[in-house]
């Protein structure tokens, strides 16, 4: 039954269909071929419309968006984008954030620098804010108004550069310089040797034995404790780079050509212009320390024989501040900070300790001079002032020659100084001397024949109004023999010079750099003193940049040394009873001096400054 009733089904199913395949064959073909065709038209459309519409469509889409995408490339990998967070970009629909407050608002870095450049470097990248334009700096500024926070506008930030711009250096210590074994030096976070206390000059704690040019390693070391670092440098007040230039233009002053000179200084532009820190203000709020004086960083041209290396001229190093014992008058990009004293004290008492005993001590000399006679320099006043120290009954001579001499031992120049009401501080070889912070050190009165020497130099650290703590004596009043020394300081009554004593004393403080393995508690010493300029100053670029203003009036780099000068408010430099002091000399000549009686550098006072370091090397 089951095979049956299978079959049955079987036949019933088929049976339909034989009648279309024997009647209707002819029609069931012309069928097939209209299907085929529809098929055929319809991949047809499909496929122009695939390839030719969207196909253009996709191109010129390719086209706009092919400048963009290519301006989009990041040129450097290393972008901290730990630090500089880049937020996507917003939908069309949505408004703008409020505080666009990031470093950079596209991941593009400037170009590397260029040997010889003629940059012209491009104003701080603004941020748009709806109609308002915010700078990419405000967030520092803004760091101010939080009343709660010690650090508020004093942040700084340092970069970590690799280890051969500084600490590469002292290791190969030997090499710093050609007369004078800097290794002993460097120790004691470039201090220096401790010195005995033997003789009684100096007190139990805080006295080394260090090198006048130690700045860069010293000042590195006390930016370690620096209160207010911060790992964000969108809040930094200034950026420090923690270059030792003193050091590595002293490796090759000698015996290199003007490439190996200014190998490192290229490398270190190049590697600070590929951060985004420098992208904020193009380095404008950058600084860094160098030991030495100006004039070693300073190379007019590309002449082998030309002195120094081109650190200061570099466009990259015109943006940035950099701190140096001795700044150029004429050039905008570097301020004076002291050289270093043998005292470093590591706590406030130690301070106020040295000052109770300087104006207690009982003072026998009216002036004295610790130093050498120029006598390959014909402008040099240092021979007439050794004649007058050795004509007095008053005076007291030092002499500082090559060779054994006490002028060679901090006791014997400190124990002078502190016997001395006045110490007379000409020129060296070039404005300024170590001597003028020593002499002040023992609360003696300094006495100056060039403004160039401290006035127009030290402006962070000395008052503006010298003759509170100075005396002034120009230097054709020597040369001319107009003036007797001892005659022109016995004019001076005795109430007015204890007060101006008791000034000197109380700069002390200011003027010396604490042990950097520690701080000082209330006191602020020179490198306190020296940041808060910095920062002072980039403060003042930031406030002014959103203001739409420039600091001064019709500013004029080779006036450089009058603006500091002004008084608050004032905006423009004019004639000043100093300029004949200051009359550049004109490109290819020497400019030791012009016809007024005013000084001017050269490098062959730079080179000479070097060779005195000799008289220096049995220190």
């Amino acid at each position: 039954m089951i095979p049956r009733v299978s079959m049955r089904r079987r036949s019933a199913e088929v049976a339909p269909t034989e009648p279309m395949e024997k009647g209707n064959g002819k029609n069931q073909t012309n069928r097939i071929c209209l299907l085929v065709a529809l098929s055929l038209f319809f991949w047809a459309l499909l496929l122009y419309f695939h390839f030719v519409v969207l196909g253009s469509s996709n191109i010129d889409k390719q086209i706009q968006l092919q400048p963009s995408y290519a301006q989009s490339q990041p040129s450097s990998i290393s972008l901290r984008v730990d630090k500089f967070p880049i937020e996507p970009h917003a939908a069309p629909s949505k408004p703008p954030p409020k505080e666009p407050l990031v470093a950079i608002d596209k991941p593009v870095l400037p170009p590397a620098p260029v040997a010889n450049s003629t940059t012209t470097f491009k104003p701080p990248r603004i941020v748009e804010s709806g109609k308002k334009q915010e700078f990419s700096f405000i967030r520092a500024l803004k760091t101010v108004d939080n009343k709660s926070d010690p650090c508020g506008g004093k942040y700084i930030y340092v970069h970590d550069l690799p280890s051969k711009f500084n600490e590469d250096m002292l290791r190969d210590c030997k090499k710093l310089s050609l007369w004078t074994n800097m290794c002993k030096f460097t120790t004691n976070a470039g201090l220096g040797p401790p010195l005995e206390n033997v003789e009684g000059v100096f007190s139990d704690e805080g006295w080394y034995a260090t090198n006048q040019f130690a700045v860069d390693v010293i000042f590195s070391n006390r930016m370690k404790q620096y209160k207010c670092l911060t790992n964000d440098s969108s809040l930094a007040a200034a950026i420090f780079v923690p270059f030792y230039a003193g050091f590595d233009v002293a490796r090759y002053l000698w015996g290199y050509n003007i490439s190996r000179r200014d190998a490192a200084s290229l490398e270190l532009v190049d590697w600070l212009m590929k951060r985004p820190e420098w992208e904020i203000m193009r380095g404008k709020d950058h600084f860094l320390v160098a030991g030495r004086i100006t004039w070693d960083f300073r190379r007019l041209s590309e002449e082998e024989t030309d002195w120094g290396n081109k650190l200061l001229f570099l466009p990259a190093a015109k943006n940035m501040s950099m701190l140096v014992v001795e700044s150029s008058p004429w050039n905008a990009n570097d301020f004076g900070i002291p050289y270093p004293t043998y005292f470093h004290p590591a706590k406030d008492s130690e301070v106020f300790e040295w000052q109770d005993r300087m104006r207690n001590l009982e003072r026998k000399w009216l002036f004295s001079f610790a130093g050498a006679p120029r006598p390959d320099n014909p402008k040099s006043i240092r021979g007439q002032i050794i004649d007058q120290c050795r004509n007095s009954n008053v005076g007291k001579l030092l002499e500082c020659d090559f060779g054994e001499s006490k002028c060679h031992a901090p006791s014997s120049i400190m124990q002078m100084f502190q016997s001395s009401l006045f110490c007379l501080q000409p020129q060296g070889d070039s404005y300024t001397r170590r001597s003028a912070f020593d002499s002040m050190l023992a609360g003696c009165i300094p006495v100056f024949f060039h403004p160039g020497s401290a006035y127009t130099q030290y402006t962070w650290h000395l008052p503006k109004n010298y003759t509170t703590y100075s005396v002034f004596i120009p230097e054709d009043d020597i040369r001319k023999r107009n003036i007797s020394i001892e005659e022109r300081l016995l004019q001076i009554p005795p109430e007015q010079v204890k007060i101006m004593r008791e000034n000197v004393i109380n700069l002390i403080p200011r003027l010396i750099y604490a042990d950097p393995r520690s701080e000082l508690e209330t006191q602020k010493d020179a490198f306190d003193v020296s940041v808060q300029a910095v920062i002072d100053k980039v403060t003042r670029l930031r406030k002014n940049m959103i203001e739409g203003r420039t600091e001064y009036d019709n500013f004029v780099e080779e006036n450089s040394w009058k603006y500091a000068l002004l008084e608050e408010g004032q905006r423009e430099a004019g004639g000043h009873v100093w300029d004949p002091f200051f009359s550049k000399p004109k490109p290819g000549e020497d400019g030791s001096s012009d016809g007024n009686g005013g000084t001017t550098i050269s490098a062959d006072a730079a080179k000479n400054s070097w060779k005195s370091e000799q008289r220096d090397k049995t220190q």
